[in-house]
């Protein structure tokens, strides 16, 4: 802020290489804020009551999609969303997680003349699993293990903006759902983001209802 006042109250009285300095307080204060800021949602997300309800995912995803798109409106994505996937969990959090990993897919793919970006579910060892793809940078597996690290970047800001606590989060708020979240790619050929969500409330769902039920 004083910084700030500095530039506007001398203005062009400061010499360029005084202008420069303080165009760099300025920026490394602000970097410094907005980290702050997501260490502070990291543990809002930690340690926020969870609110289960039925959640459909695709209705999210949709959401997430339309608000990107109006962002950036000249971007050529083409978009598949698989409609009706439903889970139990948080609503705000599971977008949250969308949010995260459909725009890391968006930003990721920006550099393609048209980007394909995909979210859907399959099936992997009997267990369904839900995935964000996209055609985008893709990155080198050996650096894998740094994915879900907050502050961790496997593509330098002057490639791609950002701090680096997106897949932190969402690691985090999968957890808080008893799933697991991986990735797979290569360089240049785009990026599989998975992950699982447990089904013990659904299962307590059903044994209530059972416990209800006329003799």
């Amino acid at each position: 802020g004083f910084s700030q006042a500095l530039q506007e109250e001398l203005g062009p009285q400061i010499d360029e290489q005084s202008a420069n300095y303080l165009e760099r307080i300025c920026s490394a204060t602000t970097r410094m804020g907005d980290l702050i800021d997501s260490l502070l949602y990291l543990s809002r997300i930690t340690r926020n009551e969870m609110n289960r309800e039925k959640v459909n995912l695709s209705e999210l995803a949709e959401s997430v999609r339309n608000e990107l798109q109006l962002a950036e409106p000249q971007r050529l994505v083409n978009w598949s969303i698989t409609p009706g996937l439903e889970v139990w969990g948080d609503r705000q959090l599971l977008r949250a997680a969308l949010t995260n990993l459909l725009g890391n897919a968006w930003k990721y793919s920006e550099k393609r003349e048209i980007a394909t970006i995909s979210f859907g579910a399959t099936t992997i060892e009997g267990e369904t699993t839900y995935f964000v793809k996209d055609n985008g940078a893709g990155f080198d597996m050996k650096y894998a293990g740094k994915l879900f690290k907050a502050f961790q970047r496997l593509h330098g800001a002057h490639e791609f903006k950002g701090i680096g606590v997106g897949l932190a989060t969402v690691q985090r708020i999968i957890q808080r759902h008893g799933g697991r979240v991986w990735a797979t790619s290569q360089v240049d050929e785009g990026a599989t983001f998975y992950f699982t969500l447990t089904n013990e409330v659904n299962t307590e769902i059903e044994q209530l209802r059972e416990s209800y039920s006329p003799a």
